[in-house]
Protein backbone atom coordinates (compact mmCIF):
# COMPACT_ATOMS: atom_id res chain seq x y z
CA UNK A 1 0.00 0.00 0.00
CA UNK A 2 1.55 3.63 -1.00
CA UNK A 3 0.02 5.71 1.51
CA UNK A 4 1.95 8.72 -0.70
CA UNK A 5 0.35 7.86 -3.78
CA UNK A 6 -2.96 7.12 -1.74
CA UNK A 7 -3.33 10.43 -0.46
CA UNK A 8 -2.46 12.19 -3.55
CA UNK A 9 -5.42 10.59 -5.14
CA UNK A 10 -7.54 12.25 -1.66
CA UNK A 11 -7.28 15.94 -2.30
CA UNK A 12 -9.50 16.26 0.60
CA UNK A 13 -6.12 15.07 3.09
CA UNK A 14 -4.30 18.27 2.06
CA UNK A 15 -6.56 20.37 4.61
CA UNK A 16 -8.40 17.85 6.46
CA UNK A 17 -8.02 15.09 8.82
CA UNK A 18 -10.80 13.11 8.05
CA UNK A 19 -12.04 10.79 10.47
CA UNK A 20 -15.85 10.80 9.72
CA UNK A 21 -15.67 7.75 7.19
CA UNK A 22 -17.92 6.16 8.83
CA UNK A 23 -20.39 8.96 8.29
CA UNK A 24 -19.00 9.93 4.45
CA UNK A 25 -15.22 9.54 3.09
CA UNK A 26 -13.12 11.62 1.05
CA UNK A 27 -13.53 10.29 -2.58
CA UNK A 28 -10.22 9.53 -4.51
CA UNK A 29 -9.72 11.39 -7.51
CA UNK A 30 -10.95 8.55 -10.24
CA UNK A 31 -14.36 8.56 -8.83
CA UNK A 32 -14.91 12.29 -8.85
CA UNK A 33 -13.30 12.10 -12.57
CA UNK A 34 -15.86 9.50 -13.40
CA UNK A 35 -18.99 11.37 -11.97
CA UNK A 36 -17.92 14.70 -14.01
CA UNK A 37 -16.52 13.15 -17.40
CA UNK A 38 -20.20 10.82 -17.45
CA UNK A 39 -21.70 14.38 -16.67
CA UNK A 40 -19.97 16.39 -19.60
CA UNK A 41 -21.11 13.24 -21.73
CA UNK A 42 -24.36 13.39 -20.78
CA UNK A 43 -24.72 16.96 -21.32
CA UNK A 44 -23.32 16.99 -24.98
CA UNK A 45 -25.03 13.63 -25.75
CA UNK A 46 -28.42 13.34 -24.33
CA UNK A 47 -29.68 11.47 -21.04
CA UNK A 48 -31.00 8.56 -23.27
CA UNK A 49 -28.09 8.56 -25.89
CA UNK A 50 -25.51 8.60 -23.31
CA UNK A 51 -27.03 5.87 -21.56
CA UNK A 52 -27.58 3.85 -24.97
CA UNK A 53 -23.42 4.40 -25.87
CA UNK A 54 -21.91 3.68 -22.49
CA UNK A 55 -24.22 0.74 -21.73
CA UNK A 56 -20.88 -1.68 -21.34
CA UNK A 57 -19.36 1.00 -18.56
CA UNK A 58 -22.42 0.72 -17.21
CA UNK A 59 -22.77 -2.51 -16.59
CA UNK A 60 -19.48 -3.02 -15.38
CA UNK A 61 -20.87 -1.82 -12.09
CA UNK A 62 -22.18 -4.44 -11.76
CA UNK A 63 -19.53 -7.11 -12.52
CA UNK A 64 -17.28 -5.37 -10.45
CA UNK A 65 -19.30 -4.82 -7.52
CA UNK A 66 -20.24 -8.81 -7.59
CA UNK A 67 -16.52 -9.48 -7.82
CA UNK A 68 -16.19 -7.39 -4.35
CA UNK A 69 -18.88 -9.51 -2.71
CA UNK A 70 -18.61 -12.99 -4.32
CA UNK A 71 -21.43 -13.26 -6.65
CA UNK A 72 -22.70 -12.76 -9.84
CA UNK A 73 -23.80 -9.28 -11.95
CA UNK A 74 -26.89 -10.45 -12.03
CA UNK A 75 -27.73 -10.47 -8.16
CA UNK A 76 -26.65 -6.58 -8.10
CA UNK A 77 -29.20 -3.81 -7.61
CA UNK A 78 -28.47 -0.46 -8.10
CA UNK A 79 -30.16 2.20 -5.27
CA UNK A 80 -29.83 5.12 -4.15
CA UNK A 81 -28.42 4.33 -0.68
CA UNK A 82 -28.48 1.51 2.27
CA UNK A 83 -31.56 2.62 3.46
CA UNK A 84 -33.17 2.37 0.59
CA UNK A 85 -31.65 -1.59 -0.77
CA UNK A 86 -33.38 -2.23 3.03
CA UNK A 87 -36.34 -1.15 2.50
CA UNK A 88 -36.61 -2.53 -1.09
CA UNK A 89 -35.62 -5.74 0.15
CA UNK A 90 -38.03 -5.69 3.02
CA UNK A 91 -40.88 -4.93 0.84
CA UNK A 92 -40.42 -8.20 -1.41
CA UNK A 93 -41.53 -10.38 2.08
CA UNK A 94 -45.00 -11.29 2.12
CA UNK A 95 -45.54 -10.63 6.00
CA UNK A 96 -49.00 -11.13 7.58
CA UNK A 97 -50.35 -9.84 11.13
CA UNK A 98 -48.73 -12.23 13.39
CA UNK A 99 -45.65 -12.93 11.55
CA UNK A 100 -42.47 -12.62 13.63
CA UNK A 101 -39.13 -10.56 12.27
CA UNK A 102 -36.12 -11.41 14.22
CA UNK A 103 -33.09 -8.49 14.84
CA UNK A 104 -30.66 -7.72 17.20
CA UNK A 105 -30.37 -4.80 19.90
CA UNK A 106 -27.41 -3.20 18.04
CA UNK A 107 -29.32 -3.66 14.45
CA UNK A 108 -29.30 0.83 12.90
CA UNK A 109 -31.81 2.84 13.62
CA UNK A 110 -33.27 3.14 10.42
CA UNK A 111 -34.10 -0.48 10.29
CA UNK A 112 -35.42 -0.45 13.67
CA UNK A 113 -37.53 2.16 13.07
CA UNK A 114 -38.91 0.06 9.75
CA UNK A 115 -39.85 -2.56 11.72
CA UNK A 116 -41.51 -0.56 14.43
CA UNK A 117 -43.75 0.95 11.92
CA UNK A 118 -44.42 -2.57 10.03
CA UNK A 119 -45.54 -3.67 13.86
CA UNK A 120 -47.95 -0.25 13.88
CA UNK A 121 -49.18 -0.81 10.83
CA UNK A 122 -49.70 -4.33 10.02
CA UNK A 123 -49.20 -6.22 13.15
CA UNK A 124 -45.90 -8.05 13.13
CA UNK A 125 -44.16 -9.32 16.06
CA UNK A 126 -40.84 -7.62 16.16
CA UNK A 127 -38.36 -10.14 18.52
CA UNK A 128 -35.17 -9.04 19.00
CA UNK A 129 -31.95 -11.51 20.12
CA UNK A 130 -30.31 -10.73 23.89
CA UNK A 131 -26.90 -9.25 23.71
CA UNK A 132 -24.19 -10.55 25.16
CA UNK A 133 -22.62 -9.00 28.40
CA UNK A 134 -19.40 -8.43 26.12
CA UNK A 135 -20.88 -7.26 23.03
CA UNK A 136 -22.75 -8.37 20.36
CA UNK A 137 -25.75 -10.36 19.98
CA UNK A 138 -25.99 -14.04 21.61
CA UNK A 139 -26.49 -16.95 19.28
CA UNK A 140 -27.53 -19.10 21.66
CA UNK A 141 -30.52 -16.99 22.37
CA UNK A 142 -31.12 -16.07 18.52
CA UNK A 143 -31.07 -20.17 17.81
CA UNK A 144 -33.58 -20.48 20.83
CA UNK A 145 -35.54 -17.86 19.32
CA UNK A 146 -35.76 -18.90 15.70
CA UNK A 147 -36.67 -22.44 17.01
CA UNK A 148 -39.25 -21.30 18.86
CA UNK A 149 -41.39 -18.14 16.88
CA UNK A 150 -40.07 -19.42 13.87
CA UNK A 151 -39.83 -15.66 12.04
CA UNK A 152 -40.74 -15.24 8.82
CA UNK A 153 -37.34 -13.01 8.26
CA UNK A 154 -34.35 -12.70 10.26
CA UNK A 155 -32.02 -9.57 9.77
CA UNK A 156 -28.67 -8.13 11.72
CA UNK A 157 -26.30 -5.02 10.41
CA UNK A 158 -23.09 -6.46 9.73
CA UNK A 159 -21.22 -3.39 12.03
CA UNK A 160 -23.74 -0.83 13.30
CA UNK A 161 -22.94 2.76 12.95
CA UNK A 162 -23.39 3.27 16.66
CA UNK A 163 -20.38 0.79 17.76
CA UNK A 164 -17.38 -0.76 16.17
CA UNK A 165 -19.00 -4.00 16.89
CA UNK A 166 -18.77 -6.66 14.30
CA UNK A 167 -21.68 -9.50 14.68
CA UNK A 168 -20.92 -13.40 13.72
CA UNK A 169 -23.00 -12.71 10.78
CA UNK A 170 -21.61 -15.91 9.37
CA UNK A 171 -23.38 -17.74 11.82
CA UNK A 172 -26.84 -16.27 11.90
CA UNK A 173 -26.66 -17.30 8.36
CA UNK A 174 -26.11 -21.45 9.30
CA UNK A 175 -29.25 -20.64 11.42
CA UNK A 176 -31.02 -19.06 9.06
CA UNK A 177 -30.19 -21.59 6.28
CA UNK A 178 -30.76 -24.51 8.65
CA UNK A 179 -35.12 -23.26 8.66
CA UNK A 180 -34.90 -21.98 5.59
CA UNK A 181 -35.85 -18.52 6.78
CA UNK A 182 -35.04 -15.11 4.49
CA UNK A 183 -31.93 -13.56 6.22
CA UNK A 184 -31.57 -9.26 5.50
CA UNK A 185 -27.94 -8.30 6.04
CA UNK A 186 -27.35 -4.50 6.65
CA UNK A 187 -23.85 -3.99 5.52
CA UNK A 188 -24.11 -0.44 5.12
CA UNK A 189 -20.87 0.39 6.92
CA UNK A 190 -18.86 -2.75 6.46
CA UNK A 191 -18.24 -2.97 3.05
CA UNK A 192 -14.95 -1.29 2.07
CA UNK A 193 -13.23 -1.91 5.10
CA UNK A 194 -13.86 -5.55 5.99
CA UNK A 195 -13.77 -8.66 3.13
CA UNK A 196 -17.52 -9.14 2.45
CA UNK A 197 -18.73 -12.77 0.86
CA UNK A 198 -22.17 -13.12 0.33
CA UNK A 199 -21.47 -16.92 0.09
CA UNK A 200 -20.17 -17.35 3.21
CA UNK A 201 -22.81 -15.08 4.96
CA UNK A 202 -25.40 -17.32 3.81
CA UNK A 203 -27.52 -14.36 3.29
CA UNK A 204 -30.69 -14.24 0.97
CA UNK A 205 -30.16 -9.52 0.78
CA UNK A 206 -27.24 -7.20 1.90
CA UNK A 207 -27.89 -3.69 1.66
CA UNK A 208 -24.73 -1.40 1.29
CA UNK A 209 -23.83 2.47 0.58
CA UNK A 210 -21.51 4.11 -1.62
CA UNK A 211 -20.44 6.71 0.45
CA UNK A 212 -18.87 5.57 3.42
CA UNK A 213 -16.01 2.98 3.52
CA UNK A 214 -16.68 2.39 -0.34
CA UNK A 215 -15.66 5.87 -0.59
CA UNK A 216 -17.88 7.12 -3.52
CA UNK A 217 -20.88 9.30 -4.30
CA UNK A 218 -23.57 10.41 -1.79
CA UNK A 219 -26.60 9.35 -2.59
CA UNK A 220 -25.78 5.74 -4.19
CA UNK A 221 -25.83 2.43 -2.82
CA UNK A 222 -26.66 -1.46 -3.87
CA UNK A 223 -28.40 -4.51 -2.96
CA UNK A 224 -27.44 -8.02 -3.35
CA UNK A 225 -30.33 -10.56 -4.00
CA UNK A 226 -29.39 -14.07 -3.70
CA UNK A 227 -30.57 -16.70 -6.39
CA UNK A 228 -32.91 -17.94 -4.13
CA UNK A 229 -34.96 -14.89 -3.98
CA UNK A 230 -34.95 -14.06 -7.41
CA UNK A 231 -36.58 -17.86 -8.27
CA UNK A 232 -39.06 -17.49 -5.63
CA UNK A 233 -40.28 -14.22 -8.19
CA UNK A 234 -40.20 -12.47 -4.35
CA UNK A 235 -40.10 -8.35 -5.83
CA UNK A 236 -40.56 -4.79 -3.99
CA UNK A 237 -44.14 -3.74 -2.99
CA UNK A 238 -44.18 -1.14 -5.67
CA UNK A 239 -41.86 -2.33 -8.78
CA UNK A 240 -41.79 -0.29 -11.59
CA UNK A 241 -41.09 -0.95 -15.37
CA UNK A 242 -36.98 -1.00 -14.62
CA UNK A 243 -38.11 -4.43 -12.47
CA UNK A 244 -40.95 -6.06 -14.81
CA UNK A 245 -42.88 -6.29 -17.66
CA UNK A 246 -46.74 -5.17 -18.49
CA UNK A 247 -47.49 -8.27 -20.27
CA UNK A 248 -51.69 -7.27 -20.26
CA UNK A 249 -53.98 -5.07 -18.93
CA UNK A 250 -53.91 -6.75 -15.80
CA UNK A 251 -50.95 -8.76 -15.44
CA UNK A 252 -46.96 -8.26 -15.39
CA UNK A 253 -43.78 -10.46 -15.07
CA UNK A 254 -40.83 -9.26 -12.61
CA UNK A 255 -37.17 -9.25 -14.10
CA UNK A 256 -35.29 -12.57 -13.54
CA UNK A 257 -31.98 -10.72 -12.02
CA UNK A 258 -31.65 -8.31 -9.03
CA UNK A 259 -32.65 -5.33 -11.67
CA UNK A 260 -35.93 -5.63 -10.06
CA UNK A 261 -35.48 -4.00 -7.70
CA UNK A 262 -34.03 -1.11 -8.90
CA UNK A 263 -35.82 2.12 -10.70
CA UNK A 264 -36.14 2.72 -14.20
CA UNK A 265 -34.67 6.31 -13.25
CA UNK A 266 -31.18 5.91 -12.76
CA UNK A 267 -28.58 8.66 -11.54
CA UNK A 268 -25.85 7.00 -14.13
CA UNK A 269 -22.90 9.72 -13.26
CA UNK A 270 -23.61 8.58 -9.83
CA UNK A 271 -23.14 4.74 -11.30
CA UNK A 272 -20.25 5.68 -13.34
CA UNK A 273 -18.81 7.18 -9.85
CA UNK A 274 -20.39 4.11 -7.99
CA UNK A 275 -18.03 1.39 -10.13
CA UNK A 276 -15.30 3.94 -9.74
CA UNK A 277 -15.10 3.14 -6.50
CA UNK A 278 -15.55 0.07 -6.31
CA UNK A 279 -12.82 -0.84 -8.47
CA UNK A 280 -10.52 1.85 -6.78
CA UNK A 281 -11.17 -0.27 -3.12
CA UNK A 282 -10.91 -3.47 -5.11
CA UNK A 283 -7.40 -2.43 -6.07
CA UNK A 284 -6.17 -1.60 -3.12
CA UNK A 285 -7.16 -4.66 -1.77
CA UNK A 286 -9.94 -5.26 1.03
CA UNK A 287 -7.73 -7.15 2.59
CA UNK A 288 -4.55 -4.53 3.06
CA UNK A 289 -7.66 -2.11 3.78
CA UNK A 290 -8.75 -4.11 6.61
CA UNK A 291 -5.23 -4.87 7.59
CA UNK A 292 -4.36 -1.06 7.51
CA UNK A 293 -7.57 -0.31 9.88
CA UNK A 294 -6.77 -2.57 12.15
CA UNK A 295 -3.38 -0.32 12.86
CA UNK A 296 -4.90 2.98 12.81
CA UNK A 297 -7.93 1.52 15.28
CA UNK A 298 -5.74 -0.21 17.52
CA UNK A 299 -3.14 2.53 17.94
CA UNK A 300 -5.93 5.07 18.33
CA UNK A 301 -7.48 3.28 21.21
CA UNK A 302 -4.04 2.77 23.06
CA UNK A 303 -3.74 6.51 22.88
CA UNK A 304 -7.22 7.38 24.14
CA UNK A 305 -6.63 5.21 26.88
CA UNK A 306 -3.67 6.92 27.64
CA UNK A 307 -5.35 10.14 28.05
CA UNK A 308 -7.72 8.23 29.72
CA UNK A 309 -10.91 8.77 27.64
CA UNK A 310 -13.33 5.68 27.58
CA UNK A 311 -13.65 3.75 24.51
CA UNK A 312 -17.36 2.46 24.67
CA UNK A 313 -16.93 -0.08 21.73
CA UNK A 314 -17.38 -4.29 23.07
CA UNK A 315 -17.62 -7.12 20.98
CA UNK A 316 -14.73 -9.93 20.30
CA UNK A 317 -14.78 -8.30 16.90
CA UNK A 318 -14.01 -4.62 16.38
CA UNK A 319 -13.81 -2.75 13.10
CA UNK A 320 -12.97 0.85 12.03
CA UNK A 321 -15.34 2.71 13.90
CA UNK A 322 -14.58 4.05 17.29
CA UNK A 323 -16.76 5.44 19.87
CA UNK A 324 -16.05 7.66 22.57
CA UNK A 325 -17.51 8.73 26.22
CA UNK A 326 -16.61 12.85 26.42
CA UNK A 327 -17.92 13.48 29.86
CA UNK A 328 -18.76 17.09 30.83
CA UNK A 329 -19.17 18.02 27.07
CA UNK A 330 -21.78 18.63 24.44
CA UNK A 331 -21.54 17.16 21.34
CA UNK A 332 -21.77 19.77 18.92
CA UNK A 333 -19.10 21.49 20.90
CA UNK A 334 -16.58 18.84 20.44
CA UNK A 335 -17.47 18.60 16.57
CA UNK A 336 -17.40 22.08 16.34
CA UNK A 337 -13.96 22.57 18.11
CA UNK A 338 -12.55 19.82 16.10
CA UNK A 339 -14.22 20.79 13.30
CA UNK A 340 -12.58 24.94 13.57
CA UNK A 341 -8.62 22.96 13.37
CA UNK A 342 -9.22 20.55 10.81
CA UNK A 343 -10.32 17.56 12.20
CA UNK A 344 -13.54 16.00 10.73
CA UNK A 345 -15.24 13.45 13.16
CA UNK A 346 -19.00 12.36 14.06
CA UNK A 347 -21.40 11.90 17.31
CA UNK A 348 -23.70 9.30 18.00
CA UNK A 349 -27.03 9.89 19.93
CA UNK A 350 -29.04 7.89 22.48
CA UNK A 351 -31.87 8.85 19.49
CA UNK A 352 -29.58 6.78 17.42
CA UNK A 353 -29.25 3.78 20.04
CA UNK A 354 -32.18 3.56 22.22
CA UNK A 355 -30.93 0.49 23.31
CA UNK A 356 -27.16 -0.09 22.94
CA UNK A 357 -26.84 3.34 24.42
CA UNK A 358 -29.09 2.84 27.61
CA UNK A 359 -27.19 -0.15 28.16
CA UNK A 360 -23.77 2.04 27.78
CA UNK A 361 -25.67 4.71 30.28
CA UNK A 362 -24.56 7.68 27.69
CA UNK A 363 -26.16 10.05 25.93
CA UNK A 364 -23.83 10.39 22.93
CA UNK A 365 -20.66 9.54 22.36
CA UNK A 366 -17.86 10.73 19.58
CA UNK A 367 -17.06 8.65 17.13
CA UNK A 368 -13.73 8.54 15.37
CA UNK A 369 -13.72 5.98 12.06
CA UNK A 370 -10.12 6.20 10.52
CA UNK A 371 -9.73 4.30 7.11
CA UNK A 372 -6.68 3.57 5.01
CA UNK A 373 -5.43 6.89 4.15
CA UNK A 374 -4.89 7.98 7.30
CA UNK A 375 -1.78 8.60 8.90
CA UNK A 376 0.07 7.93 12.01
CA UNK A 377 0.94 11.44 12.64
CA UNK A 378 -3.15 12.19 11.80
CA UNK A 379 -3.98 10.20 14.71
CA UNK A 380 -1.31 12.05 17.03
CA UNK A 381 -2.98 15.38 15.93
CA UNK A 382 -6.24 13.99 16.93
CA UNK A 383 -5.40 13.05 20.47
CA UNK A 384 -3.65 15.93 21.12
CA UNK A 385 -6.86 18.19 20.00
CA UNK A 386 -8.68 15.94 22.88
CA UNK A 387 -6.53 16.17 25.44
CA UNK A 388 -6.55 19.86 25.01
CA UNK A 389 -10.49 20.24 24.75
CA UNK A 390 -10.41 18.23 28.34
CA UNK A 391 -7.50 20.76 29.98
Amino acid sequence: MNLDELRKDTPGCETKMHFNNAGASLPPLPVTNAIQEYISFESLTGGYEAADARKNEIHEFYSSTATLLNTNADNIAFTSSATSSFALALSSIPLQKGDAVLIANEDYISNQIAFLSLQQRFGIQLLRAKSLSTGGLDLEDMAMQINKCRPKLVSVSHVPTNTGLVQPIEEVGKLCNEKEIPYLVDACQSVGQLPVDVKKIGCDFLSATMRKFLRGPRGAGFLYVSDSILRKKLAPLFVDMRGAEWTGPDTFEVRMTAKRFEEWELPYALVMGSKAAVEYASNVGIENIAARNKILSDLLKAKLNAIELKVLDLGLNQSSIITVEMPGKQPQEVLEYLRAININTSTSHRSYAQIDFQSKKVDWALRISPHYFNTEDEIDSLIQALEDLND
